[in-house]
């Protein structure tokens, strides 16, 4: 198969330069606000967003530079595959948060809940739906009994591989 490209439609402006002391997932990021700067040739995509509270931002984890097939994760002490954790050393670097919308400005979103590095490059946007998003009769696996850390947990290097 060919490789698949993307291009951003816009950039995530957020208050963190380094993944150290980042929130792991925006459960722990309440009340930490950024910005998303929608490129001008993608900003007629932004018409009505405004009448939702929440986002689903998928985005390309840009200090990514390289992957692992089993991690240890943040919330847990023993190693996991990588696709039963929400590790950012993925084979295919995207991420993805569900954020709140504060305001809307031309082609400015002012944001809350940024659990990811600033000057990431946004793939897309899609409206939160909770009857839609919010599944019920889930199992979670390894995360039972820890996942309750995600809200105080921050990040540290430990996915950060030297060029």
């Amino acid at each position: 198969m060919e490789n698949i490209n993307y291009k951003p439609i816009g950039i995530i402006h957020t208050p963190f330069e380094t993944p150290e002391n980042m929130p792991i997932q925006n459960a722990g990021a309440n009340g930490i606000k950024g910005t998303i700067e929608i490129y001008p040739e993608y900003a007629e995509g932004l018409k009505d967003i405004e009448g939702f509270s929440h986002l689903i931002l998928l985005y390309h984890l840009h200090q990514v530079n390289h992957y692992s097939l089993q991690v240890i994760p943040f919330l847990d002490t023993i190693e996991h595959g990588i696709f039963a954790t929400r590790s950012p050393v993925r084979p295919n670097a995207i991420g993805l948060t569900i954020v709140k919308l504060i305001e809307l400005k031309g082609s400015m979103l002012t944001i809350e809940g940024i659990d990811m590095l600033t000057q990431t490059p946004l793939l897309d946007i899609k409206p939160y739906l909770p009857q839609v998003d919010a599944l019920h009769d889930v199992r979670i696996g390894w995360f039972e009994g820890k996942i309750e850390k995600c809200e105080s947990k921050r990040s540290d290097k430990r996915f950060i591989k030297s060029k």
